[in-house]
């Protein structure tokens, strides 16, 4: 195994164990919102935004060693600087939205609405920044197949996850006050 493979899969780790740590403070988040009388909604496709992040972890670790995709670097920085952006972004949108942020899906707006940071200009910025992530990963060693269906498997999961957090948004006047001009996932240039 070359030394790009062997970097690859410790970035991959790496995000994984991210992800896990993110999934304990979206816990503890849970709790603090439950002890200001928030509450948590059932969320069916839940597990499938899991199974889609755990995919891509391994189905791009999988494509690059199974099918033994190249190192090309000027993919790899391109798509390097895309993750590192929208992971930043996410990490904006986790200190903006401080214990209101948690991965599932939980009606706290009763307790407030966010409207600083990134969600100035769009509604979801913390989805715009998973969507970049789930492509940009696996594009770093050109997994482009685990790429091509995270990209597919996100859009699914996400039309169903905003169609029950939106539903549960706009019923908050607070939320519709501030929110309801703003665009989704890109801001408005003009």
């Amino acid at each position: 195994m070359d030394l790009t493979t062997i970097a690859f899969l410790i970035l991959l780790g790496c995000v994984g164990c991210e992800r896990l740590l993110e999934l304990q403070v979206s816990r503890r988040h849970q709790r603090q919102l439950a002890s200001c009388g928030a509450r948590k909604h059932n969320d069916p496709q839940y597990r499938w935004m899991i199974a889609l992040h755990a995919g891509v972890l391994i189905g791009a670790a999988l494509e690059v060693i199974v099918l033994h995709r190249p190192f090309i670097a000027p993919v790899a920085v391109a798509a390097l600087l895309l993750f590192s952006l929208a992971t930043l972004l996410r990490w904006w949108v986790i200190r903006t939205l401080g214990i209101h942020w948690n991965t599932e899906v939980v009606d706290s707006a009763s307790i407030g609405v966010i409207c600083d940071g990134p969600f100035r200009w769009i509604r979801h910025p913390n989805y715009l920044g998973v969507f970049a992530e789930l492509i940009a990963l696996p594009l770093i060693h050109t997994a482009w197949i685990t790429a091509a269906l995270a990209a597919v498997g996100n859009l699914f999961v996400l039309r169903n996850r905003l169609r029950l957090e939106e539903r549960l948004l706009e019923a908050a006047p607070a939320y519709r006050a501030a929110m309801s001009g703003k665009p989704r996932f890109l801001p408005r240039i003009f």
